[in-house]
């Protein structure tokens, strides 16, 4: 018999439904990068902030791991983390040369005390979880990053923040939590972060009819 049904955007739900969509999410968006010049050009700006060789993480990573693979084409040692075991495989089979583990975003400490990462990227990673975990995701993003490392946050602009259901037409209810350019700012500078530049853009055709928003920050040196 099954228990009950876990907590709508606990990190056992996420997994939960991101195993059940992945294939489909997989075959709906596997190319869409191609389509994306303005987010390409994003990626390219922050490898380049980080410098060559830089230890960087991509949270969320997904099943398609486009990003991951974008980064590391951009010089940077990236891994690719996903609290879905079905994205990670898929991932792993869609970017054979990337390197990707289930974990969740949240523990993104080093294995190792002091041995930090140069970077961070969160491509809509972020609207999984409800708005009240927001600090605590970012204080442990804060804590896996040297000073002067570099996040790029990527999230979808709204105010939502509950369960929905599926924008991929699946049965299941979804986590969704949108956020504005000042709650992006605010947690992030209260993270330790300055956040050096915030833009906007509008959709992509195709796209879910929302803007983008765009942070990129710094990691502040540790008191």
């Amino acid at each position: 018999m099954n228990g009950p049904s876990p907590e709508p955007g606990s990190a056992l739900d996420v997994a939960r439904v991101w195993d059940a969509r992945a294939d489909l999410y997989l075959q709906l968006f596997r190319h869409e990068w191609d389509s994306k010049p303005y987010d390409r050009t994003v990626l390219a700006e922050f490898a380049g902030r980080v410098g060559e060789g830089g230890r960087v993480w991509d949270v969320g990573c997904g099943p398609c791991g486009q990003v991951t693979a974008m980064l590391a084409e951009y010089g940077l040692d990236v891994l690719g983390i996903d609290l879905s075991p079905r994205c990670i495989e898929l991932a792993r089979r869609e970017k054979p040369g990337c390197r990707f583990e289930v974990r969740d975003q949240q523990d993104a400490g080093p294995a190792v005390k002091g041995d930090l990462l140069d970077g961070l990227v969160s491509y809509y990673s972020l609207h999984d979880r409800p708005k009240r975990e927001l600090p605590s995701t970012l204080a442990a993003w804060s804590a896996a990053i040297c000073p002067g490392g570099q996040l790029l946050i990527v999230a979808k602009e709204g105010t939502r923040d509950g369960a929905v259901k599926d924008p991929l037409g699946t049965e299941h209810l979804v986590y969704w939590a949108d956020f504005t350019e000042a709650e992006l700012r605010r947690a992030v500078g209260s993270a330790a972060f300055h956040v050096d530049d915030i833009t906007v853009r509008e959709a992509y055709a195709g796209e879910i009819r929302t803007r983008r928003i765009y942070l990129s920050a710094s990691r502040l040196a540790r008191l």
